[in-house]
C-alpha cells in the first residue's frame, strides 16, 4: 500500500503571540494547512465545533483554564493528536497526568528540533487512528448489512413461510439477478412487510 503525504489541519490554542510566530515558522504550508488559532480553551472548543482538525497545540497556561483538561477532553472524545506545551516546573506533574489519555507533552522552552520532530510523531500517529477509523467505519457497515438482511430474512421466514435456507437464498439471488447489494434487496423486504 503507498502512502501519500497528508496535509495536515492544525489548531494553535495559545495566547502568546510570540509563541504563535516561532510556531507557525515550524509549520510549512505544505504539510500543515490550514493553521488556525485560538487564544483560550473556550474559542478552542467553538473552534473546533465549528471545524475539527488533525492536530491540536496548546500552549500552556491559558487565560480561562490551565489547558491541560482541554487536551485530556479532546483525545479523549476524538483522534485529533494533542502537543502540551508545559512550563518545564510543571512538566513531570503534568505528562504524567496526560500521558494515558495520549496527549504527548513537551516542556518549554524547547528545542525546534524537538517540536519538529513530535509533529511528525503526532502526524503518523493521527494517519493510522484515520486508517483505523476507516477500519472500523467499514467493520459497523458490514454489520449493520448483516442485521438487516437477518432482519430481511425473519420478515421472509413469518410472512412467506419460507425456511431459513429459502430466505437466505432468496435475498441472494435477488441481490444477484437485479445486481444491488444484499442490503439494499434486504431494505425492500422490510419495507414491504413492515
Amino acid at each position: 500500500m503507498e502512502l501519500k503525504e497528508q496535509v495536515t489541519s492544525v489548531l494553535v490554542v495559545s495566547s502568546s503571540e510570540k509563541f504563535n510566530q516561532s510556531l507557525t515558522a515550524l509549520l510549512p504550508r505544505a504539510r500543515f494547512d490550514p493553521v488556525r488559532f485560538a487564544a483560550g480553551a473556550g474559542a478552542a472548543r467553538r473552534e473546533l465545533l465549528e471545524r475539527p482538525c488533525d492536530l491540536v497545540l496548546i500552549n500552556t497556561p491559558l487565560p480561562d483554564q490551565s489547558g491541560v483538561q482541554l487536551a485530556i477532553d479532546l483525545c479523549s472524545e476524538s483522534g485529533m493528536g494533542v502537543l502540551l506545551f508545559v512550563k518545564s516546573e510543571h512538566y513531570a506533574e503534568v505528562a504524567e497526568r496526560v500521558e494515558g489519555y495520549g496527549v504527548l507533552a513537551l516542556q518549554k522552552p524547547t528545542s525546534s528540533q524537538l517540536v519538529i520532530q513530535s509533529l511528525h510523531l503526532l502526524c503518523g500517529t493521527r494517519e493510522r487512528l484515520r486508517r483505523m477509523e476507516r477500519k472500523t467505519a467499514s467493520i459497523e457497515e458490514k454489520m449493520e448489512e448483516i442485521r438487516l438482511v437477518n432482519r430481511a430474512k425473519w420478515l421472509l421466514i413469518s410472512e412467506l413461510r419460507m425456511t431459513e435456507e429459502d430466505a437466505h437464498r432468496y435475498i441472494e439471488k435477488q441481490a444477484m439477478d437485479r445486481c444491488v447489494t444484499r442490503r439494499a434487496i434486504a431494505e425492500g423486504i422490510i419495507r414491504t412487510y413492515q
